[in-house]
């Protein structure tokens, strides 16, 4: 391989980890089964059971499905919601023992306490109408949308929290509104909702505390992810504070904040971005603790250390896919990452052994042209391909040339701006535009 010279540095570094197998004695941390019990614990309220049910449904393995449909039966009768309790144990299907069964009883008692619940709900609401009480107004549908929640009926919830719009008369106020409604939007996968919800929060500066702050970039970062825009999110997520700490429970933990925005750097920031947003950035830096292989991924990346982070990447890739928020990008995000990989490996160099390569990326000599074939038809890697000698060649300009006509048009300009001040002093020499000027 020839390194270009302004490209040293990375030349270097690709030089010195190319064989990744005999550079590197760090052991990387190996693919383990996702411990529910754990990951279980990160949340709480509503997303804590989907999350569960999630797994349940996506998980091929038999145990580590019963389990979650187990503790999400237990979360379930901790509160009020009957409707996805008859759903968990329809999923169950009598596969547990008889403690984790339909428990008719405690569906029908909660069920009557629903009701007068209900019904003291809507006659106290009544009652703050009639005298225009606007603060208790307000409460009144606060309430209501958290009796609809805490059942599940997430759309009456969302109105009976956005109905508190009219009768807020704090900055404060207007910011608790927000959050529920953002809370509840994220429930329904509504993330234009969310993002709505943000702007409007944001526009009360002044009423946000640190914790509110972050949890607003975690629900922008959500809705940015949601809609593929990744550096977006990335962004969002790596200006999230410590603050965030285990405070937006219901909604992300602060190892998903590490692990979405991570991924979502690495997909769509290019190298200097990476250093100064994410290496360098101390408040992200807290966030990555809580997941070493993210850590380590991103360092393996910037490093050029493909083999050992693409590693991480497999290693991680069937917990990712057990997430509610990040499955359906995990595939995108891995072929961008993959792809940025490859061509920040070509870019410092004139020529490139194939198979030396292909050792670095730990792939076939056949498969590593292939994809090399797809980024140079993308024009993402400007290069051509001998594959007789399974060599790379680059097609880097003519830096010799290029030079030469940049002097060239810099002569030209130089001469077009004399000729057009010598003219502007002949025409005020002879008073041609005061004349003109007069005419007019």
């Amino acid at each position: 391989m020839e390194p270009d010279e302004d490209l040293g540095q990375i030349a270097e570094e690709i030089y010195a980890n190319g064989d990744d197998n005999k550079q590197r004695h760090r052991p990387i941390i190996s693919s383990e089964q996702l411990d529910i019990e754990a990951y279980a614990a990160l949340y709480s309220g509503r997303t804590k059971i989907m999350r569960l049910l999630f797994i349940a449904d996506r998980c091929d393995n038999a145990s580590m499905q019963l389990e979650a449909l187990r503790m999400a039966y237990d979360e379930i009768k901790k509160g009020e919601n009957t409707q996805l309790f008859r759903e968990v144990v329809q999923k169950i299907d009598g596969r547990l023992s008889t403690n984790y069964g339909p428990d008719p009883s405690w569906a029908d008692s909660v069920d009557r306490r629903a009701d007068l619940r209900k019904e003291k709900l809507e006659s106290e609401l009544n009652a703050y109408r009639t005298n225009l009480i606007k603060e208790s107004i307000r409460m009144g549908y606060n309430d209501f949308g958290d009796f609809y929640y805490a059942h599940g009926q997430l759309g009456e919830a969302f109105k009976n929290y956005v109905r508190t719009r009219d009768y807020c008369t704090t900055a404060k106020h207007i910011i608790h509104m927000c959050m529920n409604a953002i809370l509840v939007s994220i429930e329904m996968g509504q993330f234009t909702h969310v993002t709505s919800y943000v702007s409007k929060a944001e526009q009360s500066q002044d009423a946000l505390d640190a914790i509110t702050v972050a949890k607003l970039r975690c629900a922008a970062g959500l809705a940015h992810l949601e809609s593929k825009k990744y550096k977006l999110s990335a962004r969002k997520f790596l200006e999230v504070g410590p603050e965030l700490g285990n405070n937006y429970a219901e909604v992300i933990a602060s190892q998903d904040v590490a692990t979405y925005g991570g991924l979502c750097a690495l997909a769509s920031f290019d190298r200097a971005e990476l250093k100064s947003k994410v290496i360098d950035n101390i408040n992200f830096r807290n966030f990555l603790e809580l997941v070493p292989e993210i850590r380590e991924l991103i360092h393996d990346f910037y490093t050029s250390h493909y083999a050992s982070c693409l590693e991480y990447l497999g290693n991680l890739k069937a917990n990712l896919l057990l997430d509610i928020h990040l499955h359906d990008h995990v595939e995108t995000l891995y072929d961008q990452i993959r792809n940025k990989a490859l061509i920040q490996y070509t870019h410092p160099f004139v020529s490139v052994d194939l198979n030396m390569m292909a050792n670095a990326f730990k792939t076939s000599v056949a498969g590593l042209e292939k994809e090399l074939e797809a980024l140079i038809t993308d024009n993402q890697i400007q290069a051509r391909i001998d594959s007789h000698n399974k060599i790379l060649y680059a097609r880097h300009a003519d830096q010799r040339n290029a030079t030469f006509q940049k002097v060239l048009q810099t002569g030209k300009e130089f001469d077009q701006d004399v000729r057009s001040m010598l003219l502007r002093a002949n025409l005020l020499k002879h008073d041609y535009i005061i004349r003109t000027s007069r005419k007019h």
